[in-house]
């Protein structure tokens, strides 16, 4: 697999799958999540024509240990395809775990990787959208979420906003994304074929209201949201402050842009550091479609349904109603303004 760069257009690929040889039988998937895991929502779930069915991937991936994680993925990605599942979205850096440090070379995969090849081989009849480092060709490494389809990459979204506060370091090991772009996720196993338009944003970049907003401008039917994001805060009782917050985020950009919105976020402890888990869809109307998960590691499935997003957006054209001429002309304004400042 080797990176492009990606063009100016939103829909060109970033990568190119080199296929040329079978991936590495070491790599063959041997266990997914727990066998006594729940799988939330499973039995409620089938498809209805031109609807799709996306599985969360509640996990804990094991901190640097790449090789037991892609395991893992090719487990889960299988199972969920034997299930019916068309579209799988793995935590943020699931291939890594989160907290990596020194080890964010050691970790690094580059375009041509066995383990990419191995993920994409996986993904004939089923997306997946996974979590890694990514390494370009002058060696910077960016925290990434590649999205897989038809034994190929179709799009990759590298971090833009990474934190370095608290007991965030991302900025000291990593390099930041610079373009936020949708793109058409294929969903090939979904009947009739309709390609979904999508947008990825990763953990950090949902605190920044111009991230999302990049993205609806382009038409987004779904955001994909991979999320590593720590329990911090206790506030009204006994809950979380970061579950809270993500909540109301994750509720009003659904509602605000009437779109889908999927978030995932991982489970497990790294340095004495646990994540909170919670991982849910909201529908465009901003109501999760069942009670978020909680804090194990669970697979939950739910299905999108393109007559909602429909009425919806009937209902509310917010959309429609979009003024970009006002975005652009205030936002050259400030422009001007800070140049002749």
């Amino acid at each position: 697999m080797t990176d492009q760069g990606g063009s100016d257009g939103g829909d060109s690929p970033e990568f190119v799958i080199q296929m040329a040889g079978r991936p590495d039988d070491n790599l063959s998937p041997r266990r997914g999540v727990p066998a006594d895991a729940p799988q939330a929502s499973r039995d409620m779930v089938e498809a209805q024509e031109g609807d799709v069915v996306v599985v969360l991937a509640q996990i804990a991936p094991r901190l640097g240990d790449v090789a037991a994680n892609l395991e893992r993925h090719l487990a889960i990605i299988e199972d969920a395809r034997r299930g019916g599942g068309h579209l799988v979205v793995f935590p943020e850096l699931s291939l890594t775990g989160y907290f990596l440090k020194d080890l964010v070379p050691d970790v690094a995969l580059r375009g041509d990787a066995p383990e990419l090849v191995a993920l994409a081989a996986a993904c004939t009849g089923i997306d997946a959208l996974v979590g890694l480092v990514l390494e370009s060709e002058d060696a910077r490494f960016h925290n990434a979420a590649v999205y897989l389809s038809g034994g190929r990459a179709v799009h990759v979204h590298r971090k833009c906003y990474l934190p370095t506060y608290g007991l965030f370091d991302e900025h000291r090991y990593l390099a930041a994304g610079d373009r936020l772009r949708a793109f058409e996720a294929p969903l090939s196993a979904a009947r009739p074929r309709r390609p979904w338009r999508a947008g990825a944003l990763i953990c950090e970049d949902m605190w920044h209201p111009s991230a999302p907003a990049l993205l609806a401008r382009q038409g987004v039917d779904v955001f994909l949201c991979p999320s590593s994001s720590p329990g911090r805060g206790i506030v009204q009782g006994a809950a979380l402050g970061t579950a809270l917050s993500y909540d109301s985020m994750t509720r009003t950009y659904a509602q605000l842009f009437t779109s889908y919105l999927v978030y995932c976020n991982r489970v497990g402890f790294e340095d004495g550091v646990g994540f909170w888990g919670g991982s849910r869809v909201v529908g465009p109307q901003g109501a999760p479609l069942a009670d978020p998960l909680g804090s194990e590691e669970t697979l939950m499935w739910h299905r999108l349904d393109l007559g909602t997003l429909r009425r919806v957006r009937i209902s509310y054209p917010l959309l429609r109603d979009e003024r970009h001429d006002l975005i652009d002309n205030e936002s050259d304004r400030l422009r001007r303004r800070r140049t002749l400042d």
